[in-house]
């Protein structure tokens, strides 16, 4: 009788320190990971203008794409659109 007690007792208590023990291990930092990322090293003049350049070509190259005009896939299945009703004017 006393060892079934004891036993009782004892699963819920493992259960419990094991899920304790999960959740602390998850807060720890990891030593080989950081979220921060990398530290970047401050650009010389010469490569801040080298970035400069390449933005403005980017940005010169993206303005000469013409805009597409919008795909429809559907617009053979659908019907054509009614004319709406008048709105009325609230008072």
């Amino acid at each position: 009788m006393r060892k079934r007690l004891t036993q009782s007792r004892l699963i819920p208590l493992t259960g419990a320190l094991a899920l304790l023990a999960t959740s602390a291990f998850a807060q720890m930092p990891m030593p080989s990971m950081s979220l921060q990322g990398e530290k970047k090293r401050a650009l010389t003049p010469e490569e801040q203008e080298r970035q400069k350049q390449l933005d403005n070509d980017y940005k010169a190259a993206t303005g000469k794409i013409p805009d597409q005009k919008a795909n429809d896939p559907w617009a053979d299945v659908r019907p054509a659109p009614t004319v709406p009703a008048p709105k009325k004017k609230q008072k």
